[in-house]
């Protein structure tokens, strides 16, 4: 057989259809021939090296996509005012595709702008950047077949295996550096940091990718997922709801009453355990529906699963979780409308220093605002009593009460914080990273410095008051987002200097 699918010649369009379908038959060619590849090898073909030769190795690529212009300067007709859709300045600039299955929407889109924003033709082709074996399959293939120690060996020479070295963040992380003669980059992730991404969200959610929607709330609490799952089911008995489809991990889907079934629904499966981090699916046909994920306690979790819903490009994401409130004036259920954040959570040190300000965003304080006066009915200064903005602090150590000498009580203090968990600014500094909107709402449940500590009666008591109500306004803001468009949530104040033209 062949060792490598046929090249395809970088191809000019200015088509954005025309591209897209380019992408994907690039794509498609590679990963025809790297599963025809593997199932031989699995059933035991050999491909041994022609005498004085090395090992062949078999291989397949990920397709290019590539502009040049001459000119910064958009032509009439272009979209002045959105953030993205344009390269920031004369030269050249490239990236690797993956998924066209699961990204088509959005490759379309980012083809659309560059097109509309640059007197230049997109050019699609084959890159010279391999597609590692483990990336090649769908969420529903498997290889079958037992190997020995020698032949699992033996793959390794003839496959492409995940190369870390070209996944790094440096372009999020805005310390990327273009060499000379290098094409500079069109988008923030390449295809492998995104294949990477997509295995660890099967790996830690239980569920596909392709069931993420675009705008995705966290917490730290199962009695969140629990309403959620209650909430998800009683939409998909109401032939009125805007959502088609709940899914739970495992791919385990429940269709809108009314909606025919799809031929891969019964491959769904409810998994023995929960994964690490489950999540759950409010679908609707254009991504446009809710996903909801309990991350668990601690900003490592946290930085985990943003680090790769980020690849996604969600439209949104929000905390909702329990706090320790700080302050006297606060009562058990207030909630705290998070517009700054001490980072005192230590995972991202490395990627996002912390004299990085992370700033709130009005549009999402605004409709985090506005959900809770509408699920609450309150107004006014009666708003006020229960809603409070400010900071909030963010740890790692979850027993902080118990330093000696209080010193994180007086930064605390000098922050002038009004609350304490362990996730937000985690979340949030990773939605600055990556350039995803973010938020924060979270529900006072103890008030450590006061003496008021949780009690099992007394937690499970809060819980049951306040936890359907937090998930209501979690929601609600979420489809107000929705509901006022893309143009005002992705704004300049996520971008830096010379940013990517990919969203």
């Amino acid at each position: 057989m062949s060792l490598n699918p046929p090249f395809i010649a970088p191809q000019r369009f200015r088509d954005a259809d025309a591209a897209y379908e380019q992408v994907r038959l690039i794509y498609q060619n590679s990963i025809a021939f790297l599963t025809d590849a593997l199932q031989r090898f699995v059933a035991g073909e050999t491909f041994a090296p022609e005498p004085g030769k090395r090992q062949p190795r078999l291989r397949a690529f990920y397709p290019l996509v590539r502009i040049h212009t001459d000119t910064a300067a958009k032509p009439p007709g272009a979209d002045r005012h959105l953030s993205y859709g344009a390269v920031a300045g004369p030269g050249h600039y490239e990236t690797t595709l993956t998924r066209p299955d699961l990204f088509a929407n959005y490759y379309r889109e980012q083809f659309r702008l560059l097109l509309l924003n640059h007197d230049a033709d997109i050019e699609v082709g084959t890159s010279a950047l391999p597609i590692p074996i483990h990336f090649s399959f769908g969420d529903h293939e498997h290889i079958e077949g037992s190997m020995s120690a020698e032949r699992r060996a033996q793959m390794r020479e003839l496959f492409d295996l995940p190369d870390l070295t070209v996944m790094d963040d440096g372009i999020a992380n805005g310390t990327h550096e273009t060499r000379p003669g290098e094409a500079q980059p069109l988008a923030l992730f390449n295809a492998p940091r995104v294949d990477y991404s997509l295995q660890r969200l099967r790996h830690y959610t239980g569920s596909s990718p392709e069931f993420c929607q675009n705008y995705v709330l966290f917490t730290n609490y199962q009695f969140y997922i629990d309403e959620f799952v209650r909430l998800g089911r009683e939409a998909m008995s109401d032939p009125a709801s805007p959502y088609t489809a709940f899914v739970e991990p495992g791919n385990v889907i429940t269709r809108r009453v009314g909606e025919a079934a799809q031929a891969n629904d019964a491959l769904g499966k409810a998994p023995p355990r929960l994964p690490q981090m489950p999540a759950y699916h409010l679908v609707d046909a254009a991504h446009g529906g809710i996903t909801m994920i309990n991350i668990g306690v601690g900003p490592a979790n946290a930085k985990n699963i943003t680090d790769h819903i980020a690849v996604l490009r969600p439209h949104a994401w929000l905390m909702l979780g329990h706090c320790a409130g700080l302050r006297t004036t606060q009562e058990l259920g207030d909630y705290v409308l998070a517009h700054a954040y001490v980072r005192e959570d230590h995972v991202l040190d490395e990627e996002l220093p912390v004299w990085v300000p992370i700033p709130a965003l009005a549009e999402i304080q605004l409709a985090l605002e506005a959900a809770v006066g509408e699920v609450t009915g309150l107004q006014g200064g009666a708003l006020k009593r229960i809603l409070r903005t400010g900071t909030v602090a963010t740890t790692d150590n979850r027993n902080w009460e118990l330093l000696p000498d209080n010193t994180p009580q007086r930064r605390f203090s000098q922050s002038r914080a009004i609350a304490l968990d362990m996730e937000s600014a985690t979340i949030a500094a990773n939605g600055f990273r990556f350039r995803v909107p973010y938020g924060t709402l979270l529900c006072v449940s103890d008030k450590p410095l006061h003496g008021e500590i949780k009690l099992p009666g007394m937690a499970n008591h809060f819980y049951r008051e306040r936890v359907d109500q937090h998930l209501r306004i979690g929601i609600r803001a979420l489809e107000i987002l929705r509901e006022r468009g893309l143009d005002a949530l992705h704004s300049r104040k996520l971008r830096s200097f010379a940013e990517v033209a990919f969203q």
